[in-house]
């Protein structure tokens, strides 16, 4: 299998060194989870993509601090080619921002969530494969986000849900898979990001999610359970 991964944006310069991009993270995770075919990465954000989509099995969108729904030439251009991918039949996975850009490509309501940011460590009642989930059907994920996915797109399944975040991951019959959360963070850059936007927060909401914060979560088992959709 070869996929393709859409970086959408860049690292703070001082997390670069460390982490790299949304795209190397995203692609240790899935060598992780087992993926030992080609990667192949292109920066969305600068306007670089594949010559030939079907050269690939399957796109990976990333996640990034721009809007899903906004304005930004890059951004617009990312919708067009995922509206032509999503019209070729092309599969797809969606993570964060990738998840909330394909559901507004759907024609589903994004936008800024009235409950405000969801960071940090979430637990959220898993619907779908069981093998992703703990004895009381529940995942743990890394989060980062202020928009949301408003309700579910057409003909979508709900896979994963919380209260602060109802629509958490879905999915559209074998070809598309989206997830809120960011199953490619660790700890450490989940904590680093809460660091560095505290007063954006509130020291409330940073206090609770540091205090919160586990190096634990169920990255790797969403990982390859999106290698088997992926796949299949």
């Amino acid at each position: 299998m070869k996929l393709c991964i859409l970086d959408n944006d860049h690292l703070d310069a001082a997390a670069a060194p460390r982490w790299h991009s949304y795209g190397r993270m995203t692609e240790r995770l899935l060598r992780a989870a087992g993926h030992a075919g080609e990667l192949d990465t292109f920066v969305a954000r600068d306007g670089l993509y594949p010559e030939d989509w079907d050269a690939y099995d399957a796109v990976v969108l990333t996640g990034s601090r721009s809007d899903a729904f906004g304005d930004d030439p890059w951004v617009q251009a990312l919708r067009a080619h995922v509206r032509q991918r999503l019209a070729a039949g092309q599969k797809l996975l969606g993570i964060c921002f990738g998840h909330q850009l394909i559901a507004h490509c759907l024609g589903a309501p994004v936008g800024r969530a009235s409950q405000g940011w969801g960071v940090g460590s979430n637990t959220y009642q898993w619907l779908g494969d069981p093998s992703v989930a703990n004895a009381q059907g529940q995942v743990t994920l890394l989060a980062s986000h202020q928009d949301q996915v408003l309700a579910l797109p057409e003909g979508a399944t709900l896979l994963a849900r919380n209260d602060h975040c109802p629509v958490a991951a879905y999915a559209i019959g074998k070809q598309v898979l989206c997830v809120q959360p960011h199953p490619e963070f660790d700890a450490d850059y989940s904590g680093y990001l809460l660091d560095t936007r505290r007063e954006r927060f509130g020291e409330d909401l940073y206090q609770r999610a540091k205090s919160a914060l586990k190096a634990d979560h169920d990255g790797l088992a969403f990982a390859r359970h999106a290698l088997r959709f992926l796949g299949a």
